[in-house]
């Protein structure tokens, strides 16, 4: 209230030395038509004013501010995949009984356009991410992810996440998953049903995974070809992949 109260104070101090100045005009040169067509006048352009500022402006600036804030998001979707998404990534896809169906088409590459990118996460929405429940390592995923828990941790805490809901959910479905194995006492020999409860937490995590390093790799092949080449040479679905340029497939572009 003691902010609004200034506010108010403020306009209307500024409008007594307004009219103060108009007055100082009056008494110079008596001149009051002259006064009111300049008044009229500036009020009149006062509307062009607020159409500049607060249409055109205000929305290149908003525009610019979004940009910043989706680059810094971006940065992070990196630094996920760096840290664990790839190898989350190639954890789930070793247990996808169906995954030749699409591995090729998961082999991105350097002269892939928008189209070509659109087209497969297209495709992904009908295809079954699923996992055999049967062949899961639990020990191997649990260290992984649990250990990985601070840093799941720190990532929710970014302010910038809230302009991404699909990379924010990612997040909470690997978290969960991480806290589901956290708190089983034992790993091993677990019942038929809690296998297949946490083979559908890796479903979920796997298909989000999927769709956001489409997305992280189509983002890196627009804006950042240096980083894009490393991405395609550590491709979790490609089998000849290699992170030595020139070894196998590995594209020899930066």
């Amino acid at each position: 209230m003691s902010r609004l109260s200034r506010q108010v104070w403020f306009g209307i101090m500024l409008l007594i030395l307004s009219a103060l100045t108009y007055y100082v005009h009056f008494l110079v040169f008596r001149d009051p038509h002259h006064i009111f067509i300049f008044m009229v006048g500036d009020v009149a352009f006062v509307f062009i004013e607020v159409l500049l500022v607060s249409l055109i402006i205000h929305q290149i600036l908003k525009q610019r501010e979004r940009r910043n804030r989706m680059e810094k998001l971006n940065m992070v979707i990196g630094a996920f995949f760096s840290e664990i998404g790839t190898t989350l990534l190639t954890y789930f896809s070793d247990l996808d009984p169906n995954l030749d169906v699409i591995r090729q088409d998961l082999i991105v590459s350097s002269d892939w356009s928008d189209e070509e990118f659109d087209k497969l996460i297209k495709r992904l929405k009908s295809y079954p991410h699923q996992v055999q429940p049967d062949e899961l390592d639990l020990v191997k995923i649990r260290c992984y992810v649990v250990e990985k828990r601070d840093f799941l941790l720190s990532m929710m805490e970014n302010p910038n996440l809230m302009e991404h809901e699909t990379f924010t959910e990612l997040l909470r479905a690997v978290f969960h998953l991480a806290e589901e194995l956290k708190f089983r006492e034992t790993i091993e020999n677990l019942p038929k049903e809690d296998l297949g409860h946490l083979a559908h937490d890796i479903d979920r995590a796997y298909g989000m995974l999927v769709f956001e390093w489409v997305a992280y790799m189509k983002h890196l092949k627009e804006n950042f070809p240096y980083f894009f080449s490393l991405a395609m040479r550590t491709n979790p679905f490609d089998q000849k992949a290699s992170v030595v340029v020139g070894a196998g497939r590995a594209p020899q572009v930066c």
